[in-house]
């Protein structure tokens, strides 16, 4: 049976070739009552553009390279999903790579996308050299999601506002009572932000006596043994603010070896409000770094660069909430002060 064709599509709705084609292009200069004729008759007889050939006629291939830093961080389903809700309203499909494994196994990070002819691309999370960009910005638009490190010109860079999200969380910490706070630091411009920010906020309020920092690599392991040592020591924190929520799960896991009750005994906040902070039983107090917007941002930065090449890269940080859960309270009355 012979598959149908944009002719069959415009003969169905009684219009023009040249109409149908606008109306698959998404154009904004069709009246509704055509469009809604036009993708009418496209259903009723199964028709699916030859995507090959209107690569051709375009020059474009409508598909964008997306090289995803961590396949493991939970905050970047969202940031996903508000990417793909926007490009997949263009028109666009999204090509995901995984750039921790291509840098195990030594393959160039952009060049595939190169080859595939990728009409732009997203870097979400961070990259230890952002500089390796530079080749590939100098030939389609590219857009950093979720990282704050400095990036090539002309890239433009969308994340959330990490010392903006640090205080809301420390502040939190602060106002039900808590003076000795401790902070589970992660790495990268992300961790140095929010790190700096907790240690600022705590001087602001008088309470850098009361501050401690540990270092972390960001993940549950390393959340829950950086909580051991923390709260096996003589003074321990009443609370604990950590670099995300996979952290945060390590720590919970800690105070309950311990014998210390969440939130009774110790104060738990996380940064992302990721899915794991919303499971109920965790119900995880945590910064929402809102990774779908970020997502929405960064692919509405690549349509406009599509549209418009050139120009300087610009910033655009979105601005974090505090999710208030299960996970923090005031500190015990023999222990404040």
């Amino acid at each position: 049976m012979r598959a149908p064709t944009i002719r069959d599509v415009a003969e169905q709705a009684g219009v023009s070739k040249s109409l149908v084609s606008l109306v698959l292009r998404g154009s904004d200069q069709v009246r509704p009552e055509k469009r809604e004729a036009v993708l009418r008759a496209a259903h009723d007889l199964g028709y699916r553009p030859n995507a090959a050939a209107r690569s051709l006629s375009e020059q474009r291939t409508r598909t964008v390279g997306v090289l995803l830093n961590d396949l493991r961080n939970p905050w970047f389903v969202d940031l996903l999903d508000g990417l793909n809700s926007l490009l997949h309203a263009a028109g666009l499909h999204m090509l995901l790579a995984d750039a921790r494994l291509n840098r195990r196994t030594g393959h160039d990070l952009t060049g595939p996308f190169l080859d595939l002819q990728a009409d732009g691309l997203v870097v979400v999370g961070t990259l230890p050299d952002p500089a390796a960009l530079g080749p590939m910005a100098a030939r389609v638009p590219v857009v950093v999601a979720g990282a704050r490190e400095a990036v090539p010109p002309g890239v433009d860079l969308v994340a959330g506002d990490d010392e903006h999200g640090a205080r809301l969380a420390t502040e939190h910490l602060i106002a039900l009572g808590h003076r000795r706070i401790a902070h589970i630091a992660g790495y990268g411009a992300v961790g140095e932000l929010r790190r700096r920010s907790f240690e600022a906020t705590m001087r602001a309020h008088g309470l850098a006596d009361g501050a401690r920092v540990e270092p972390s690599d960001m993940t549950e392991e390393g959340g829950y043994r950086t909580a051991v040592r923390l709260l096996g020591r003589p003074g321990r924190p009443t609370a604990v603010f950590a670099v995300n929520d996979i952290a945060s799960v390590g720590v919970l896991s800690a105070a309950a070896e311990l014998g210390l009750r969440v939130p009774h005994d110790l104060s738990v906040v996380g940064y992302d409000n990721t899915s794991i902070a919303r499971l109920r039983h965790v119900w995880l107090t945590t910064v929402d770094a809102a990774g779908h917007e970020v997502g929405r941002r960064a692919a509405r930065c690549l349509l406009d660069r599509l549209e418009e090449p050139g120009g300087a890269g610009r910033v655009h940080l979105a601005a974090p909430t505090l999710e208030i859960r299960g996970t923090t309270a005031p500190p015990p009355a023999d222990l404040r002060g």
